[in-house]
């Protein structure tokens, strides 16, 4: 059985935010106007930010450099937000992806208080989207099945009150996993790659099954330059970091 695991290697991110804006398109997340933006509602998924947070390393230009962190759901081994939800709408999956239901998904919100990463959000109102970009919205992350609310103009991909995160874009795991059964052989590592991973321009993330002693991430995973976030709080995240060089 698979352990799907992504690693980022930071001396690699340029901040380019491609992969911020491939998991928008992917996944349907919602942009949120300015008034929301500005009461901290916003969702994303994959965010990019200065690291240390405004903080650039000292020097003069042009010999300055800043590096930037990205921070996806961790899909913790050990996930407290599974611990506290009360109805199991987030659960993790035989192949360590934790999920989110949103159909079960009661907006109790103590999924979000658990999460030592702050890498959850919550659907203040019901997402929207002007006829141009509802255009674009992506059928295959609705058919994956997630809850569809039905609206005067149409199906959104998921209602106001529900909790939502990054799932390693599960959809394309679920039409992977489909397409290597009809062809009659197991599910290759190359099969599967999430949106930020395939749009990542400098390289700098790579997917795959930590399972496999061969594999990229389980090989990269043994650099010293490797490190988890917040590794003392004992929840054993599948994100794996490289440090800067």
């Amino acid at each position: 059985m698979p352990k799907w695991s992504m690693v980022i290697d930071l001396d690699k991110c340029v901040a380019c935010q491609g992969c911020s804006i491939a998991c928008r398109m992917e996944n349907n997340t919602p942009a949120a106007p300015p008034d929301q933006a500005a009461m901290g509602r916003e969702i994303r998924w994959n965010d990019v930010f200065p690291w240390p947070p405004n903080q650039a390393e000292p020097g003069e230009y042009p010999h300055v450099k800043t590096y930037y962190m990205t921070r996806p759901c961790q899909h913790c081994e050990n996930p407290p937000c599974i611990k506290v939800c009360p109805v199991q709408a987030t659960y993790k999956g035989e192949e360590g992806i934790v999920h989110q239901n949103y159909s079960r998904c009661i907006g109790c919100r103590f999924c979000t208080v658990a999460c030592p990463y702050g890498v959850r959000y919550f659907n203040w109102y019901a997402p929207e989207w002007d006829p141009t970009m509802r255009q674009h919205l992506n059928p295959d992350r609705v058919e994956s099945g997630e809850f569809v609310q039905e609206h005067t103009e149409g199906p959104i991909p998921r209602p106001k009150g529900v909790v939502e995160k990054c799932t390693f874009c599960v959809q394309r795991h679920d039409k992977a996993l489909k397409k290597a059964a009809e062809e009659g052989r197991a599910l290759r590592d190359s099969d599967y790659i999430p949106a930020c991973v395939q749009t990542c321009t400098g390289k700098a993330r790579y997917f795959g099954d930590m399972e496999n002693p061969e594999s990229t991430v389980s090989l990269l995973a043994q650099e010293r330059r490797a490190f988890r976030l917040l590794e003392e709080v004992g929840t054993f995240p599948k994100v794996i970091y490289l440090r800067e060089g």
